[in-house]
C-alpha cells in the first residue's frame, strides 16, 4: 500500500516518534511524505520514502493530486488545531475532501492514527487494493 504521511510543523517530532513506534508495519509498505518530514523519517527510523515538495511550494497540491489519481491509499496527516494559515488550511481542506470522495482512510490525530495502523497490520485496509 501507498502511505501519505503528512503534519503540521508543531507535530512533526509527535509523528516522527509514531512512525518510529510503528516502524516494522511501516516498512512493509510505500511511503510519500510532505516536505521536511520524509527527511526527518529517513533520518529517524531508516524508513525510506517518496518526498514531495514543502506544502508552501506546492506539496499540498501534489498530495491531493495524488489521492484524486488513486495513488493513495492511506494517510495520515497530523495536524495542530491551532493552526492558522488561511492557504495551507484550504488546501488541507481539500486533501481531507478528496479522502472522502476517494474512500482514502485518514487520521489527522495520533489515537485514529494508531488505530489505522493496527487494522494495516491486521489486512482490515485491503479492500482498497480491489480499488485499484
Amino acid at each position: 500500500m501507498q502511505i501519505a504521511i503528512m503534519s503540521h510543523e508543531e507535530k512533526k517530532e509527535l509523528t516522527t516518534q509514531f512512525c518510529i513506534a510503528y516502524c516494522g508495519i511501516l516498512s512493509k509498505h510505500s511511503l510519500v511524505a510532505a516536505g521536511s518530514i520524509g527527511n526527518g523519517l529517513a533520518e529517524a527510523t531508516g524508513l525510506q520514502s517518496e518526498t514531495l515538495l514543502a506544502p508552501e511550494q506546492g506539496g499540498i497540491e501534489q498530495m491531493a493530486a495524488m489521492i484524486a489519481y488513486n495513488e493513495i491509499d492511506l494517510l495520515f496527516f497530523i495536524r495542530d488545531t491551532n493552526s492558522r494559515d488561511p492557504y495551507r488550511a484550504e488546501g488541507e481542506a481539500e486533501i481531507l475532501r478528496l479522502c472522502d470522495a476517494y474512500n482514502v482512510p485518514f487520521a489527522t490525530n495520533l489515537a485514529t492514527a494508531e488505530a489505522l495502523v493496527m487494522a494495516l497490520d491486521r489486512g482490515d485496509l485491503d479492500f482498497r487494493m480491489l480499488l485499484k
